[in-house]
């Protein structure tokens, strides 16, 4: 009998799963990064201030494994405050060994992935993340639909699109509401 031995997924992660920065929320307005790796959650702090006793004061860092932060409210309570709910429920399940692979996908293969989709499934997953807005609002996915699924279009109109833009090209001269869409 042979024995086929597969790789978790996990284990084709890079070592940093998730990377996050910004200020926080007043009154201090100080400077934050969370990163996530695969054994640990980092999160660094900046002292943003005019007064002299904080001028040149270190970078302050918390470390803890994953199991600790699953299990100790107040970093989880510090991500929350932080960066809001979303991004701690996000930490939470990443710590849980739930990773999400397709956001982690480059643009590129995402939009081959997208191009095998239907507008009505484009527009509902665009509503699913920021990331998916962004993709399938991009030029390059619309020029990607225009010159895939429009037989019409001639390169003659290239000037035009880039003109208009990728979008508006297809709704104004490719798409009907009538019409069934091509695969």
């Amino acid at each position: 009998m042979v024995t086929v031995l597969r790789p978790k997924m996990a284990s084709l992660l890079e070592g940093q799963l998730f990377q996050i920065s910004g200020q926080g929320p007043p009154p201090p307005k100080d400077f934050f990064q969370l990163v996530i790796t695969k054994n640990e959650v980092i999160l660094r702090s900046w002292k943003i201030s005019l007064r002299l006793e904080c001028r040149g004061a270190a970078p302050k860092e918390l470390k803890t494994s994953h199991h600790d932060f699953l299990h100790q409210k107040m970093p989880q309570q510090q991500v929350g405050a932080i960066f809001g709910q979303r991004i701690l429920e996000y930490t939470i399940s990443l710590c849980q060994g739930k990773f999400d692979y397709l956001e982690r996908l480059p643009d590129d293969m995402l939009l081959k992935i997208l191009s095998y989709l239907q507008l009505k499934d484009i527009t509902q997953l665009a509503q699913t993340s920021h990331r998916f807005r962004k993709l399938c609002n991009s030029e390059k996915f619309w020029e990607q639909i225009v010159r895939n699924r429009c037989p019409e279009f001639t390169s003659d109109m290239d000037g035009i699109a880039n003109a208009m833009g990728w979008r508006r090209i297809y709704f104004t001269f490719f798409h009907t509401s009538g019409r069934k869409e091509q695969q």
